[in-house]
């Protein structure tokens, strides 16, 4: 995938961790907001509090490719898009690939050039990405959709609201039609929407942007087209999935640790699991006190959209399950084949039987440091997590899927005391 210098991640086991971690901002909001940013003709968006992964960079490069200007300040984790000079509607393959939120684009592209055109991703790719009803829900408004095997076209004089219904409450989909609506002329209603919070954040950012959007978090959201929207500031919320990430990173070394912007709603059932197994949270004020320092119990858990066990932490918290002492199950009911992370912690010596869309973990009071695989950003972060409640060092390649997700992971848990690192490899040594 042209992904530069292999990246590897060693974890030393066995340290209890102390002190503070700041969370970063969230993922699955800036995403769509900078998609949003392009839908202001006029003046500058400016936004604060962007995670710096591998996700917001290629980002930053479709922006770019379709012509916005955007100054991505790192130090200051600021983003600055004029969006004035939009001018192309194509997302070219070699970026909308590698970055599954290329669709956030679409709205914007749709409105300010009358077309949008994704390559490399016709035909086949769809169902598996589970695209199509985007699409379906832009042909609702007026769009028109044509398809080959590798471009999908978009053409659209004008858009119209419509009453829209969507088969399973996506955030990617629910953005991307309130982004769509925005600027269609009457009114939109979407039906069975996500209820995450980053909607809601999304959902704010357009609000002052101008838009004239009802009923977030309810279910049911109606949006009143409105000419114009005009360039913001806004501050990203901080990442639940980041935050649930370190306080299992507390639960799985028995220690207490402080979380600068975590939120304990946010966190949802997730709350509820980690307090059943004997985490204990404190909230004073913005910053979030996690501690364990009773035996691990086994739990039991489903996954479920918002406000549900979050799918993205259900392979961090099997990690956690490997140390509890007792029988956990874990029921994956979004997606397939999300348990590639299990073959991986066996090798560490866990016990993990997989059936279909179930686990069964067998508690164990070790684990044992091995080299092991990232399948994906969530089994990667999982890796890292048993890592650190393993004897030994540990050894994560492909790490790169790691930093998809999550900003400067190896310093900010090195801050807290634990012996995370981040290697890049040149390809010429991979190659022997």
């Amino acid at each position: 995938m042209g992904m530069g210098p292999e990246v590897r991640y060693r974890v030393r086991g066995g340290n209890t961790l102390r002190g503070t971690a700041f969370i970063q901002g969230a993922k699955n909001a800036v995403l769509p907001m900078i998609g949003a940013a392009l839908l202001a003709a006029k003046g500058r968006t400016v936004l604060r509090n962007v995670p710096i992964i591998e996700d917001v960079r290629r980002a930053v490069e479709l922006a770019r490719a379709v012509g916005a200007h955007v100054e991505f300040h790192e130090s200051e984790r600021t983003l600055v898009i004029d969006a004035s000079t939009v001018s192309s509607p194509v997302l070219p393959a070699e970026i909308a690939r590698k970055f599954r939120g290329s669709v956030l684009f679409v709205p914007a592209l749709l409105h300010r050039l009358g077309e949008a055109v994704i390559e490399g991703i016709g035909g086949c790719n769809l169902g598996s990405r589970n695209l199509d009803f985007h699409y379906r829900g832009y042909a609702r408004l007026g769009a028109i959709v044509e398809e080959s095997d590798s471009v999908i076209h978009l053409k659209a004089h004008s858009l119209t609201g419509a009453h829209l219904y969507l088969d399973t409450p996506s955030h990617t989909g629910t953005e991307n039609l309130i982004m769509a609506a925005t600027l269609a002329r009457g009114t939109t209603v979407i039906d069975n929407a996500a209820l995450e919070p980053e909607v809601l954040d999304v959902i704010e950012f357009l609000t002052r942007m101008g838009a004239r959007i009802r009923g977030g978090g309810t279910g049911f959201i109606t949006v009143d087209g409105v000419d114009e929207l005009t360039a913001v500031e806004h501050t990203i919320m901080p990442d639940r999935l980041d935050a649930g990430v370190f306080a299992m990173a507390a639960a799985i070394t028995g220690s207490e640790i402080s979380l600068v912007g975590a939120s304990l709603e946010h966190l949802g059932v997730v709350r509820w699991k980690l307090e059943q197994m004997g985490v204990e949270f404190a909230a004073h004020g913005a910053v979030l006190t996690v501690r364990r320092d009773r035996p691990l119990r086994p739990i039991n858990v489903i996954t479920g959209p918002y406000p549900g066990f979050a799918t993205d932490l259900q392979s961090p918290i099997m990690t956690v399950a490997c140390l509890a002492d007792g029988t956990s199950y874990i029921h994956e009911a979004i997606f397939d084949g999300r348990f590639a992370l299990a073959g991986e912690l066996n090798k560490m010596g866990a016990n993990v039987e997989v059936d279909g869309s179930r686990a069964v973990v067998h508690g164990t009071s070790t684990l044992v440091a091995a080299e092991v695989t990232a399948h994906d950003l969530r089994s990667g972060i999982a890796l890292v997590l048993a890592g650190l409640g393993a004897e030994g060092e540990t050894t994560i390649s492909s790490g790169y899927l790691i930093d998809r997700g999550h900003a400067n992971l190896a310093e900010r848990m090195a801050l807290l005391g634990a012996e995370v690192e981040q290697e890049f490899l040149q390809a010429e040594t991979i190659m022997k």
